[in-house]
């Protein structure tokens, strides 16, 4: 099946899994432990990304296989996230690009598609000419289904250096230039990923009736 990666736009907001496709987390001010769900504003975030497109340009990228979404990213310069001022490691420097978002849904998860969204959008900042991306880190195991933040070694092993410490949420740091050095074509990466099969398209067993197990104990 075809798998194509596709901007995020307003349009596509409404495609993307709950509570995903109407979270406001770090488009809104305020405290507390970054978590997805409990600052939901369809209309804010739409709202947001129609602004930021507009004034700065592509801001997320959505990976499909067949016209279903498997997963998203979204980024932007750390101005345009309000949620990063009350951050416990600190704001972004003002030169940085934050990844701030990166889903997988559950049952494609583990297979590469986490890192093809990273690169996609590194490219798309590259080609861009932006210089640096920063994003936060969960150094502890998290409930990937309530956190927006990517894994400290998941960082670290795309490139990402620890530049302001913190034991929960470290902010780190990726200089652009590095990836000069990169080869992968990530279409062709996303086409050879081997997805399991998709829980929506498991065909149950079928039934045995009373005969049939007569039948084996035989």
């Amino acid at each position: 099946m075809a798998r194509r990666i596709r901007p995020l736009t307003v349009e596509r907001v409404g495609e993307l899994p709950e509570p995903c496709g109407s979270c406001a987390l770090w488009e809104a001010a305020g405290p507390g432990a970054p978590e997805c769900g409990p600052a939901t504003d369809r209309g804010a975030l739409e709202a947001w990304i129609s602004a930021v497109r507009s004034e700065w340009g592509e801001c997320g990228m959505i990976v499909y296989e067949a016209g279903d979404p498997l997963g998203f990213v979204k980024y932007a310069p750390a101005r345009f996230f309000p949620r990063a001022s009350s951050m416990p490691s600190g704001v972004p420097d003002s030169d940085a690009v934050l990844v701030a978002c990166l889903h997988v849904l559950a049952d494609v998860r583990d297979v590469g598609l986490g890192k093809v969204l990273l690169q996609s959008a590194l490219r798309d900042l590259v080609s861009r000419k932006e210089k640096v991306v920063e994003a936060y880190a969960a150094a502890e195991t998290i409930d990937r289904e309530r956190s927006p933040l990517m894994g400290l070694e998941f960082l670290l092993s795309q490139g990402f250096r620890v530049v302001r410490p913190h034991p929960l949420y470290p902010l780190m740091r990726l200089e652009l230039k590095s990836l000069a050095s990169w080869t992968d074509n990530v279409e062709a990466v996303l086409d050879a990923i081997q997805l399991p099969r998709r829980l929506g398209e498991r065909v149950p067993a079928p039934l045995v009736n009373a005969t049939d197990l007569r039948k084996g104990s035989e």
